[in-house]
């Protein structure tokens, strides 16, 4: 949807001026492209890094810093499981902020150090330049809120993607303690 946004932003229709293939499995995009399917593909880091490293492409562009800011993750419970869980649910915001936190206030190596084990497969060095590709587009939030303006852009990605009719009031799903 941010890739379609991103096209739709730049004046390309992406129904009519391009072919956009949704067929291919996520786990599958990168073969796909290696062997011929597509003259652009959408990936996530290591992904992108490993197929430039290996001569078969180079990142042209971010989706991230192409689409705006999309808040992207998302925690959901019900409102009983908030209601009863109110100092769990507060620990774990202040848990997400510290890793926010970190990631704003440490060098890309030290970062690359602090995930190294997530990406058993990816050098450090690579976790490196992967840290300093989302630094300069200034990928990450500096808290865990988002604003209405933020959810608004949100969806109308998706109302652009003909995946949502019409808007949802941010009233509506916020939770106030």
């Amino acid at each position: 949807m941010t890739l379609e946004w991103a096209l739709s932003d730049a004046g390309i229709d992406p129904k009519k001026d391009v072919n956009i293939d949704t067929s291919v499995a996520f786990s599958a995009m990168s073969s796909a492209f290696i062997g011929g399917t597509g003259d652009f593909v959408a990936l996530f880091e290591p992904n992108a890094l490993e197929l430039e490293k290996e001569g078969y492409g180079y990142v042209v562009a971010s989706l991230g810093e192409l689409g705006g800011v999309v808040p992207y993750t998302a925690f959901f419970a019900r409102d009983s499981y908030l209601n009863e869980n109110k100092e769990l649910i507060e620990n774990f915001d202040k848990a997400i902020q510290k890793g926010i936190d970190f990631v704003h206030n440490s060098s890309d190596e030290k970062i690359a150090e602090a995930i190294v084990d997530q990406f058993p497969d990816t050098s450090l060095d690579d976790l490196t330049k992967i840290v300093e590709r989302y630094r300069s587009i200034d990928a990450w939030s500096k808290t865990t809120e988002f604003s209405e303006e933020e959810f608004d852009h949100l969806q109308d990605i998706m109302i652009n993607a003909k995946e949502l009719d019409s808007k949802v009031p941010f009233s509506d799903l916020m939770y106030e303690n």
